[in-house]
């Protein structure tokens, strides 16, 4: 028996099959509570796997090994490799653990019954061994039957060998039928840890792989952060060496590196913004892969994390580990920079954005808004009368933009001592000749547009108000309202109306003021009458259609207005036309609107003609001119118009004296450059004198008491300050009052008879008012201020000319029409306003209705539009109770529109 088990392990070559159980056999005693003599099958099992007996060494790497639960080698053992191999173990983790058993036993079953039909070969081959062995000896008994007792012991020695061979492999079955048993018992316990072991091995080969792309994480992350310092060392190195390679270059590389990007962000408004967004994502990516490097968290964790850090660095306490402390301080420090960067991005921007308010550069979004161009001391009165006129439609929009800061000029504004009545005043700092400005005060959009005229030389101003229309009609979206341009100098009227065409409308302030000046001069009282009218306090011009009154005669249409009065008619047939003071014998055709003197545009409207009595023809002859005696005082650049109007209006013979500091070799040059032709004077007579008007004695030099009319100009040499310009207008008017006073005769008897005020008879102001009585004297007043001062002294019939040029802007920009009717009020020819004596309507104590009166003017082609009573210090315009009866005094006054005499 030792030979052949020596035999067949020395033979690993030979033929001889080994006996095994059959599959069945292996199943039954696969639990080793079961019987062992259960019926057996032999099964023969091929020489390539014997099973290994019980004194059987292994090899270094043996088939199976029988080991129990409790001392079951560790994961990772080299022993159980092959194991695994062999049933098949490798790394199938997606089958289930019942699924891995049942096929485990499956292939031991086949293992067991391969090698037990291997057995039962070799004993069929052993027995036909011994019967031919059986025959070759019967065959040598026939030859020498003296050899068949030395057969018959090698047959029964043959015999014995193979019984105990029997005997053998029956024990080596029983042994393999226990080592099957512990078999299966650790087939279970494999099963149960190799689905362990692969989930441990699948872990362990992620967490192989998760480690290499940590490392190749942090990797990126150092390059990336590396590369900017790359980047800069590079470009300072090559800026530096064509510096010394070409040593006419003067621009760097790096700066012109910083150029462009000076030029990005200047170019691109949101390119800071974009570039801090940019700046925040990359150290969130960085960071993040950094994290992930150092970190067991997943790439998403990490991204998340690097975000917490950058929105809040002090998130990074928490950090465990110098990887992850360094990373997380890192990102975190980045992430103070970048809060830094967009704090002082947003509060740039705040800031800018109160600075774009506080100076006016955001965008007025408004309609039918009054658009005032330019700022000058005229801009109060403006406001003013805007406000009053916008009182009636619960206020108005008015936009001033002018270069100047808006808040300096919202200061001004709220300094002026008036009330807006509801009307809001929005300032824009801008200049009126740049399109982009004149679009942020939606320039489009407004119903008006005023053009005032600066302060200081006529030209320049003229000059910048023609460009300033220029860049009016150069808007692409064309305007809804018109334009009302002031000027300073009548000569540049022409042009102006040129390039505006039909959207200009033009008030020449200084003509304006000359003229009412004038008039005011030939008739005192006249100043007050022009303020009532002009502004939007009292009653003033108002253009309507009313078709009931179509085929009216205008004699009738004068008296269907209980509260208005009815002064021209706007002819449709003529274009348009405004006709002042018509004929009575004018029928109203269709189309055609009214013009009339009320006190708002919706407070009138026409009735039933009242029962008026006709009026009685009183024939008395309009008292002729006498020739005036008129002094100027000061010198304005368009004196020269001044004195071709006073030409038109005096009568023969009157007398113009000039007194200023112009030299009088000079004074014929200026004139005649400003265009007067003094051979074409037929009228007046020029007297000049050269003096300083605010020096007693240069004053003292002419003969004051004789002139009818003096008028006060605000000095060309200090009219750019009105309050210079006041002052010295003032000193002249106290001077003058006073050297009259004192050479005016009967002094005392007129201080006993005239009581003027309530200011003492025997004091220097009253003197003075007693001196008014004997001539008029006008002051050109530009600052409102002084409007008080002459007021209370009543010691001359001002004429506040800046009031007045605003009130004239005001009406224009309000009804573009009413500039026709201004411009023939204050032009040579045609219609203007005059005062006259009751005694040309009416006898003593009679009693009459205003219809009535203003009947009885139509006979001399006049329209009556108010009165003043001889003891009233104002005039009505526009009387309320029109068809009432009172009684009237030769000594009251009427207000009149008539043809010029």
């Amino acid at each position: 028996m030792p030979s052949m088990s020596h035999d067949s392990e020395s033979s690993p070559s030979s033929s001889r099959d080994w006996f095994f159980p059959s599959p069945s056999f292996i199943h039954s005693t696969s639990n080793p509570s079961q019987s062992p003599n259960y019926p057996r099958r032999w099964t023969t099992i091929p020489r390539h796997s014997p099973p290994s007996p019980p004194d059987w060494k292994p090899s270094k790497t043996p088939t199976f090994r029988s080991v129990s639960l409790s001392d079951s080698a560790p994961y990772g053992d080299r022993k159980y490799s092959r194991i695994r191999r062999r049933v098949d173990f490798t790394r199938r983790s997606e089958k289930s653990s019942k699924q891995e058993e049942d096929g485990a036993i499956l292939e031991q079953k086949r293992g067991v019954s391969n090698a037990v039909s291997g057995g039962k070969q070799n004993v069929l081959s052993d027995k036909t061994a011994s019967g031919e062995m059986g025959i070759r000896i019967a065959c040598q008994r026939i030859k020498v039957r003296w050899q068949m007792a030395f057969s018959i012991a090698i047959l029964i020695t043959a015999f014995g060998s193979l019984v105990h061979k029997n005997f053998s492999l029956h024990n080596r079955v029983i042994e393999l039928q226990d080592q099957i048993s512990n078999l299966n018992i650790r087939l279970q316990a494999c099963n149960l840890l190799d689905s362990v072991d692969t989930n441990t091995m699948l872990q362990e080969s992620d967490h192989l792989s998760s480690k290499g792309l940590k490392i190749l994480a942090l990797i990126v992350s150092l390059a990336l952060l590396s590369i900017p310092i790359f980047i800069f060392k590079y470009i300072d190195h090559v800026s530096k060496l064509r510096s010394s390679e070409n040593s006419s270059e003067k621009v760097s590389l790096n700066k012109q590196l910083e150029y462009r990007v000076d030029v990005f962000l200047s170019v691109h408004p949101y390119a800071k913004p974009l570039a801090l967004l940019v700046a925040t994502l990359m150290l969130i990516c960085l960071g993040g892969l950094a994290l992930f490097g150092v970190t067991d968290d997943s790439l998403a964790d990490c991204l998340w994390l690097s975000w917490t850090f950058v929105a809040d660095s002090g998130n990074h306490a928490n950090s465990e580990g110098i990887g992850p402390r360094l990373a997380s301080v890192s990102i975190s420090f980045g992430g103070m920079l970048i809060f830094a960067m967009m704090l002082g991005l947003v509060s740039d921007a705040i800031s800018e954005k109160f600075d774009s308010l506080r100076k006016g550069r955001s965008e007025v979004v408004e309609q039918n808004h009054t658009l005032i161009l330019g700022w000058s001391d005229k801009l109060g009165s403006l406001l003013n009368q805007l406000a009053i006129a916008n009182e009636s439609l619960g206020g108005g929009i008015v936009v001033v933009m002018a270069e100047r800061d808006k808040e300096e000029m919202e200061l001004d504004i709220a300094k002026m001592e008036f009330d807006f009545r509801g009307t809001s005043v929005i300032c824009r700092s801008g200049s009126p000749l740049i399109l982009a400005d004149l679009k942020k005060v939606s320039v489009s959009k407004a119903r008006s547009i005023i053009v005032l005229a600066e302060d200081g030389n006529a030209d320049q101003s003229d000059a910048r108000a023609l460009r300033t229309v220029l860049s009016l009609t150069g808007v692409k979206e064309g305007l809804r309202g018109h334009i009302v341009v002031e000027l300073s100098d009548l000569d540049n009227e022409v042009l102006v109306k040129l390039v505006g065409g039909e959207l200009v409308e033009t008030v020449v302030a200084h003509d304006v003021i000359g003229r009412l000046m004038i008039q005011c001069a030939r008739q005192p009282g006249l100043a007050q009458i022009w303020e009532d009218i002009l502004g939007f306090e009292n009653c003033e011009f108002y253009i309507k259609r009313w078709p009931q009154l179509d085929g009216m005669q205008f004699e009738d249409v004068l008296i269907s207005f209980p509260d208005a009065i009815p002064c021209g008619v706007k002819v449709a047939s003529h274009g348009g036309k405004i006709i002042l003071n018509p004929d009575d014998s004018y029928v109203l055709q269709e189309g055609d609107e009214v013009l009339v003197i009320a006190e708002d545009d919706d407070t009138y409207a026409p009735a039933t003609l009242p029962m008026v009595k006709e009026a009685s023809f009183m024939h008395i002859a309009r008292p002729a001119r006498k020739p005036q005696k008129i002094l100027l005082c000061g010198w304005r650049r368009d004196i020269d118009d001044m004195i071709v109007v006073l030409d038109a209006f005096l009568a023969p013979g009157s007398e113009l004296w000039m007194f200023n500091e112009v030299l009088e070799n000079e004074r014929e040059k200026k004139l005649i450059d400003g265009g007067l032709d003094l051979t074409r004077l037929v009228n007046i007579t020029l007297v000049n004198r050269e003096g300083n008007a605010v020096i007693r004695r240069n004053l003292e030099s002419l003969p004051l008491e004789s002139f009818d009319s003096i008028l006060i100009l605000a000095d060309e040499s200090v009219e750019d300050s009105a309050i210079q310009a006041d002052s010295r207008s003032l000193a002249t008017l106290l001077l003058i009052r006073d050297i009259q006073a004192k050479r005016l005769p009967f002094r005392e008897a007129m201080v006993t008879r005239s009581h003027r005020g309530s200011f003492s008879q025997g004091s220097w102001i009253g003197e003075m008012q007693q001196a008014s009585d004997r001539s008029v004297i006008i002051s050109e007043i530009l600052d409102p201020r002084t409007k008080n001062l002459l007021s209370m002294s009543k010691i001359s019939d001002y004429v506040l000319s800046n009031e007045l040029v605003s009130m004239a802007l005001a009406m224009v920009a309000e009804d573009r029409q009413i500039n026709d009717v201004l411009e023939e009020l204050f032009a040579e020819e045609g219609n203007e306003l005059h005062i006259r004596y009751a005694d040309l309507y009416l006898h003593e104590g009679e009693e009459l209705s205003f219809y009535e009166i203003i009947l009885r003017a139509r006979q001399r082609r006049e329209i009556v539009i108010g009165y003043r009573l001889a003891r009233a210090e104002r005039a009505v315009i526009n009387p309320p109770a029109k068809s009432e009866r009172r009684r009237w005094s030769v000594k009251d006054v009427f207000v009149v529109i008539t043809e010029k005499e």
